[in-house]
Order: C-alpha cells, then structure tokens, then sequence
C-alpha cells in the first residue's frame, strides 16, 4: 500500500532532557499536543540514517502506550526507518528488549516505560532509546537527543498508516516511495531461547517439582514471562503465579518490588508455606528475592552469593567470569568475592549503561545495583527473571534454604549491613538545599576527623567527597554522580538525588557497614545501622532541610 507522509510543525519544549533511564513524566505531559511527537523526532534525528535503520519497540503495557507505540510506528514510516520488531500487544520487557536487539543486530530499540513507577491516567510514562548493543543510550546520544529537542521546529509522520499490533505477523507499506515494514513479534520467544542457553532447565524443573516457590509480577510486563517461562516450561504451579496479569494501571499497585510495596508477597511468604519468593518492577528488569519466612535478601547481597555460585550456570561454565561490577551505592559485599577469586570489580555510576562499555570490553561478566537490578552479559540491561532462575540454579545445586546460603556466605566473606532511605516526592528546592550543604562541608572539609555519636556507637569522618568516575574504556568523566560520607572503619553514608522520578526530588540515603565478628551476622539490619543512620541526618540535616520526619521506603 503506497502512502504519503506529512511534515507538522510545532514549537520546541525545554524540558525533555532524557534521565538515567529515559525521559520520564507524568502522562498528562506526554499527552500534551506535540510533547510525545517531538520528542520520538528528537530521537529519531538523532540516529545516524546513513545506513539502514531498523528498531524493536515494546514496552510495559501501561497506560498510554498503546497510543505512543502506533504514534512511533508513524513516525519511523515517515521518517524512513526500514523496518520495526513490534511486540505483540505492544508489551515486551526491557530485558527482552536488550535480547532482541543483540539477536537481530539492529539499530537500536524504543522501550516504552516509566519502569518502578505507578502507571495510569494519573500517573507516570516514560520513553527510552537503547543502542545496538541493547544498552541504554550514553551520555553522548542522551545529550545530543536533548539538544535536538531544544530547537525542534518539525515532525514528520504518516498518519494514514495503522498497524494491528495484536496478531504477530510483517506488514509491508510504500512510504514516500520508500519500503516500510513492521513485524510484530511474540513477546517472550526469544527471551526464552536465550534463557534455554543460559541455564539448565533439567536442574531447574528438579528443583520447582520438590519445592514451593511464589512468583507475583505486580501486575507489570512479566505476567507472560513468568506464565510461559516458570510455568509451562519448567513445572512451577500455575496457582503459584500472582498478579501475573499486565494491566495499564498495574491494577493500582505501585510496581516497584520492595519490602513496601510488595507488602502481600511478604505477609504470604510469612506463613513459611514456601521456600522461595520473587517479585518484579514493572518492565522486568528488577526483582526481589525472599526465602522462607520472608528472609529478605537485600540487593547487596543477592548480588554477591551469584557471584559466589556463577559456576552452577551452563553459560558461565563456558564463558568463564571475566570480572564483577556494581554501582557506587550498592553495597560491597561482591567487592570480597572479586578478591577472593582475583578478578576485578569495578564502581561505577547509577545507571546500567555504565556497565555496557566494560561488558563490550570483555572485562564484566556480572553486576548490579542496590536498586534491586542484576544482571549479566547475557544482554545489555539488568534482569529481573535471570537473576530469579541464577538463585533457582544456586538453590538446586546446594539443597539449602535461602536463609542458609546467606548465613554460609556471611560467614565466608563477612557481612555488609546495607540499608536505603528513599524519601519521595520531596520539595526540590529543599533537596537541593541539603545537596548544597553537604558540597559546602566537602569543600571546606569541616568534619573530616570529626567524630560522631549516635547511640552507644562512634564513628571518626576519614574523607568526604562527589563520586565521579573516569570510564576506562572511552575516557568519559561523569561528575557529581553521589555525596559520600567515608568513616575511618569503613563504613560509608552516601547522599542521592534520583533521577527516575517525574515530579518532586527524591532523596536516597544510603547506609553500609562491614562486619567481621560471626555474633553479629544474624543481627536485624535496622538495629545494626541504627547508630549510623542518625549520624547521617545528623551531618546531612534532612529532616529539619525537607520537614520529612521519616522515609517513604526503608529498604
């Protein structure tokens, strides 16, 4: 079918600088005349179109992005992208995304996502570009997108062109003379084969057929993946997958999978009726892991126990573990299993395209974030399901309960108590406030070698500093990337302002303390950071700078 674009004119908005992880806004925004066309055209300009370009588009399933998937469909048409790997319903997971762009070797991908925040009318939505390799865009594609969108005058985009997206199947137009065709693809498919040559099914079938395991995906993308993957492929219990359904609301949840808002996983795994829970965010790229009783597994330290166990999974036993990786805040616990097994682990920034430069160097094999993100160089993205089948794996080779494997770990490498403080939706210009002062007392060093008290505890300031890291492999800087506060036994306080939000400031604190006497492993982490937490509101005076007596998530 020959069709004809049109070229629209509109005004340029200043306010679509793309975050860590895309640009991310309230829908009402996105629905503005024009907001969501310029910036897909910003996107789009900034792709180099001298070569063919062909792109995968999926998203979350929330509200909203159905209308943006066919508003993008149109404009790639016009703007003569070859062809588009639609998922089916328009629904595909990040990390699914990140697989499909690596098999096909394409371009890049459009992943249509606010990921951890609420979806609705209401609420959040989100854009991302990620590159040919899977990966989130740099900062250098970032900015350039950015910059385009400043002095954006035009879009182009086929209007007459409509794509059913619910039926897979390719669909080939003529658009200004150019071929266009758009494939719509099973969303879960080849993310299945990849995990088929990762992991091995045999060993994982044994385990889900002897023990009970609760899967709920709040109601987020990975309904289909945990249905298709855990239930029909490797024997877990239908019953056993919650919330499984994607709805563009996440059926009013909060899709963020936490000790808070994952609440009735929790109080279900309380009942000690199953050995093993997870939950996931939105798009699929976080999880959180419980044992028996609700044993809480923190980020940290899931993190480290695969690093520990990489060698019970088929694809690292042929790859080999070329080095670990976590961001700045996470907590340190994988920095002792590097050491203990002589490869490097790096610190890098929040966001998971730092980690792609090092995995495209061949010198990173696993990483993560203490924001519930892990993953491998499998893909270019963190993995929610992946690291749920690594800790199956780990289960089914060591016949032990969640709670033990942590236990065994701490007592081989030490603990990291590590607790986050998220406190949302803050008044920006307070957070800034705060932020301000903390770069004051860097700069004038005012309490280095001060020492602190907070209950029966004392800890001395060693150094304060603005975490900025120098990319080893393409030299880049990223500056003011984290306030850290270092005490002269190791243990660290460290400030954030986060970059995934769509409205307000909010502020994340970070705790961490190493502890090497095997009395205090077992301790609750709240009673052992205790001392240090007050230390930091303390120094940082956040209560009295935000008026928030308290944080709107303890992890």
């Amino acid at each position: 079918m020959a069709l004809t674009s049109e070229t629209v004119a509109t005004v340029p908005f200043l306010d679509q600088k793309p975050g860590t992880s895309g640009l991310r806004k309230a829908v009402k925004v996105f629905e503005k005349s024009n907001y969501t066309e310029n910036f897909v055209q910003a996107m789009l300009n900034a792709i180099d179109f001298s070569k063919e370009v062909n792109l995968v588009v999926g998203g979350d399933g929330r509200y909203f992005g159905k209308q943006a998937t066919q508003l993008i469909i149109q404009m790639c048409a016009a703007n003569k992208v070859r062809k588009l790997y639609v998922a089916q319903n328009g629904i595909m997971s990040t990390p699914a995304v990140s697989c499909l762009i690596r098999k096909l070797k394409v371009t890049g991908g459009i992943i249509l996502t606010a990921s951890h925040n609420p979806g609705g009318p209401h609420e959040d939505f989100g854009i991302k570009y990620n590159v040919s390799n899977g990966g989130p865009a740099p900062s250098s594609v970032t900015d350039r997108i950015y910059d385009i969108s400043k002095s954006l005058k035009q879009y182009r985009i086929c209007k007459n062109l409509n794509v059913d997206i619910s039926t897979t199947g390719n669909s080939k137009w003529e658009v200004d003379g150019w071929d266009f065709d758009v494939e719509v693809v099973d969303s879960v498919e080849d993310y299945l084969e990849l995990m088929r040559s990762i992991f091995d099914f045999n060993a994982l079938r044994g385990y889900l057929s002897s023990h009970q395991v609760l899967i709920n995906a709040l109601n987020g993308v990975m309904g289909p993946y945990v249905k298709r993957i855990l239930c029909d492929e490797l024997g877990m219990a239908a019953s056993n997958a919650v919330n499984c359904t994607p709805l563009e609301d996440f059926g009013g949840r909060h899709p963020d999978p936490n000790l808070t808002y994952a609440a009735d996983l929790v109080e279900e795994l309380k009942k000690g009726q199953h050995d093993f829970g997870a939950a996931f965010d939105g798009d699929g790229d976080r999880n959180m892991v419980l044992g028996r009783n609700a044993f809480f597994v923190n980020p940290s330290d899931s993190l480290a126990v695969i690093a520990a166990n990489m060698q019970c999974i088929p694809y690292f036993q042929r790859t080999g573990i070329r080095g670990f990786a976590r961001s700045m805040p996470t907590g340190a616990a994988v920095d002792k299993v590097a050491k203990a097994c002589g490869k490097q682990c790096f610190e890098v920034p929040t966001g998971w395209k730092f980690f792609g430069n090092l995995m495209d160097a061949g010198m990173l094999s696993l990483c993560g974030e203490e924001s519930f993100g892990t993953g491998s160089d499998h893909i270019r993205e963190k993995d929610g399901l992946w690291a749920v089948l690594a800790w199956l794996s780990i289960l089914a080779q060591d016949n032990k309960s969640v709670d033990e494997i942590l236990i065994d770990h701490w007592h081989k490498y030490g603990r990291n108590f590590f607790t986050r403080y998220d406190y949302e939706n803050c008044d920006a210009e307070s957070a800034n406030s705060m932020i301000e002062m903390l770069e004051t007392l860097i700069e004038n060093k005012s309490i280095v070698g001060k020492t602190f008290t907070g209950g029966a505890k004392s800890y001395t300031v060693l150094m304060m500093d603005d975490f900025e890291y120098l990319d080893p492999i393409d030299y880049s800087v990223s500056r003011k990337q984290g306030i850290r506060i270092h005490f002269t036994d190791g243990s660290r306080a460290i400030f954030r302002l986060s970059g995934t939000g769509s409205s307000g400031a909010t502020i994340r604190l970070y705790i961490e303390s190493y502890e090497t006497n095997p009395d205090r492993y077992e301790d609750a982490t709240q009673d052992a950071l205790k001392p240090l937490v007050s230390i930091a509101l303390e120094i940082s005076r956040l209560q009295e700078l935000t008026g928030r007596s308290a944080p709107t998530v303890i992890t």
